[in-house]
């Protein structure tokens, strides 16, 4: 742990910017190699195959959610720790989040082998369809369990504060992709075979790295001992699990969306799955924000710098509008382009339209939701963020969709999210300057090593 605490000192909006710039770098390679992986998909021209990707994707977010609960347990964790200078605390902590996820994600793992067909039914996939999607998930679920503890790795390091790793560490992972697909699903034939194996290889690259850097450079693990894991195993689960219950709510929305969207069709279902994947490209930055900042805020709350925290929560909050208004701009310019680019037509073209022409705006006022999250996971109430994700996605997503459908066709659905954002970004953006603002020595949470339950 070469340099503890160093949001401890220096402008909050510099460590807002240089976090979540280099941070999007990483995201915005991975999610862009997700992006061609779809593409050489779509270079076979069985939409089929799309569709069957875009099924597989609102399940395999589920699986996803859980790790990034993981990793914001373990950022919250490892940073409080970093921030109250005590090193040896902040090596158990992360040995034993990695031990945690591991368990847990192979428990996630074999649930969903087991249910991946009632699943895919339940989102009324069409028997080809599911059966194509069954089989990519069969084939890429193995390796969740490597996922979770790479990406809690990757939350140890954004702890520490070493951007610059954490985008390596990702782009390790993209770079194989990105090599790898284009052989494996045209040239080799392999199709959606070539993306779970090429999906594989990606997350083990990505966990070595992690690995290394964290242990190598940081030493920031230390050797695996099960009292520790006891003792970590609270405070972890005490964050960790309302941080998942919030992580999950966005798939679930998600789900229900591609419910709403199934009866449309093979096309209006090709252009779901490729706006998807815009979304994660053209707001990496959004993203890399929210996963970034926690260590900010756990650092500073664990140096009890309590005006630093609300100056970044401000500064984040500042940083997410004036990069969403950009990404949006630059959307609207490639939208023909992207629909070009994949073949869309119909229900597809249409929904891509709809998203980068007005949908995107729900992000512009979602910034709240994002910067709000991490700052109750990082800062002692995350049961708030899981209340607010669960009422956002269980709750109005669904019932504004089909208000939305009915009144505009399957782009209704994109329509409703702007909607939704509307409502819930402003309620938890406000809610966050609020909890902020009033955070002090008698209202902090306890040290890292206790149970994590703000003092009386």
């Amino acid at each position: 742990m070469n340099e503890p605490g160093r949001f401890l000192i220096g402008s909050t909006m510099g460590h807002v910017v240089r976090m979540a710039l280099t941070g999007m770098i990483g995201f915005v390679i991975i999610f862009a190699v997700d992006a061609m992986n779809l593409y050489w998909l779509s270079r076979t021209g069985e939409t089929r195959l799309i569709a069957a990707a875009g099924f597989a994707f609102a399940i395999q977010f589920m699986a996803v959610g859980t790790c990034i609960g993981l990793m914001v347990a373990a950022t919250a964790l490892v940073s409080r720790s970093i921030g109250d200078g005590d090193a040896p605390l902040a090596r158990q902590q992360a040995t034993s989040a990695v031990l945690i996820a591991l368990a847990f994600q192979a428990v996630i793992m074999v649930v969903f082998l087991i249910y991946r067909h009632s699943i895919l039914d339940r989102l009324g996939a069409g028997d080809e369809v599911a059966a194509l999607a069954a089989r990519y998930l069969a084939m890429s679920l193995p390796t969740l369990p490597v996922m979770g503890a790479a990406m809690v790795l990757n939350g140890v390091l954004r702890a520490e504060g070493d951007a610059r790793r954490s985008v390596v560490v990702t782009l390790g992972g993209g770079l194989v992709s990105l090599m790898l697909d284009p052989v494996l699903i045209e040239v080799l034939g392999w199709g959606l075979d070539g993306a779970a194996i090429s999906t594989n290889l990606k997350r083990v690259v990505v966990f070595a790295l992690a690995f290394r850097f964290a242990r190598k450079i940081h030493d920031l693990l230390a050797r695996p001992a099960w009292a520790d894991v006891a003792m970590t195993l609270r405070p972890f689960l005490w964050i960790a699990v309302p941080a998942m219950l919030s992580q999950l709510a966005r798939p679930t929305g998600n789900y229900l969306l591609t419910m709403v969207m199934a009866p449309y069709g093979e096309d209006a279902l090709a252009g779901w799955a490729v706006m998807s994947r815009v979304i994660l490209v053209a707001f990496g930055g959004l993203f890399s924000l929210a996963a970034a900042i926690g260590g900010i805020f756990g650092q500073n709350l664990g140096g009890a710098q309590f005006d630093r925290v609300r100056s970044a929560y401000r500064d984040s909050i500042i940083f997410g509008i004036v990069y969403v208004l950009i990404a949006w701009a630059v959307l609207y310019a490639v939208t023909e382009p992207v629909i070009a680019a994949f073949g869309l037509v119909g229900d597809g073209a249409a929904m891509v339209r709809a998203f980068t022409h007005v949908g995107a705006g729900a992000f512009l006022l979602g910034t709240g939701l994002f910067v709000s999250n991490a700052a109750f996971n990082a800062l002692g109430k995350p049961g708030w963020a899981t209340a607010i994700n669960w009422l956002r996605d269980g709750l109005l997503t669904w019932p504004f969709a089909m208000v939305a459908v009915g009144m505009f066709g399957a782009a209704g659905v994109i329509y409703s999210q702007v909607a939704v954002s509307l409502v819930m970004g402003t309620l938890a953006g406000a809610l966050g300057f609020w909890y902020v603002r009033h955070l002090g020595p008698e209202t902090a949470p306890k040290p890292s090593n206790a149970p994590m339950m703000p003092v009386d």
